[in-house]
């Protein structure tokens, strides 16, 4: 005596075989997906955490800092108003302790690791007038809920250099670019990394 299948029974079955189809179709991209998803391998650089430093005292003055997410590294950019052409220098280091520029007080930052940022320009014209000097100076950018960057304090310009501190997730990878423009400006660029 064999059993005939009844309506009710071949779309019970039917939902069976297509919720297994469906999950071994979800279990199969769920596996694949972290392969071809995975923005590691697509964010590997040869960036290094040694310092780095670069060109003469300008004759630029700073005017503005700012930062922006990216993929792969956390940007922070300090224009430099009539840079010349990339007339500026910088020098930029992970410090144990970040310090105000001229009085050395300690700046204590947010992060493991505290990378000093120095952009040979001062901040200031001719008659000693203020080209950038953000309130409150230890938040000179909001830089809340980016990967890397925990904090950006201003430390002040003195004798023609201006002190930056950044507060570092970790003492992760960074490089510096000077970019021309606009028109007779430059830029200082620091690129931190995500990850090593």
């Amino acid at each position: 005596m064999s059993i005939q299948p009844t309506p009710r029974r071949t779309r019970c079955t039917r939902r069976l075989v297509t919720a297994l189809a469906g999950g071994a179709v979800l279990g199969a991209t769920a596996l694949a997906a972290p392969a071809s998803a995975a923005p590691a391998a697509g964010c590997a650089t040869a960036w290094g955490s040694l310092p780095e430093a670069a060109g003469p005292l300008g004759t630029g003055r700073v005017d503005d800092i700012r930062a922006g997410r990216h993929d792969c590294f956390d940007r922070l950019v300090v224009d430099v108003d009539g840079a010349g052409g990339r007339d500026v220098g910088y020098d930029v280091r992970y410090v144990s302790v970040f310090t105000e520029d001229g009085r050395g007080d300690a700046v204590p930052l947010r992060g493991a690791a505290d990378l000093q940022v120095v952009v040979r320009s001062p901040a200031y014209d001719h008659a000693g007038h203020s080209t950038y000097d953000p309130a409150p100076r230890t938040e000179a950018v909001d830089v809340s809920g980016y990967s890397t960057f925990r904090q950006v304090a201003w430390g002040g310009s003195f004798e023609g250099y201006s002190t930056i501190g950044l507060g570092v997730r970790a003492r992760l990878p960074f490089r510096v670019t000077v970019l021309d423009g606009p028109g007779n400006d430059a830029r200082v660029v620091i690129d931190v990394a995500h990850t090593w």
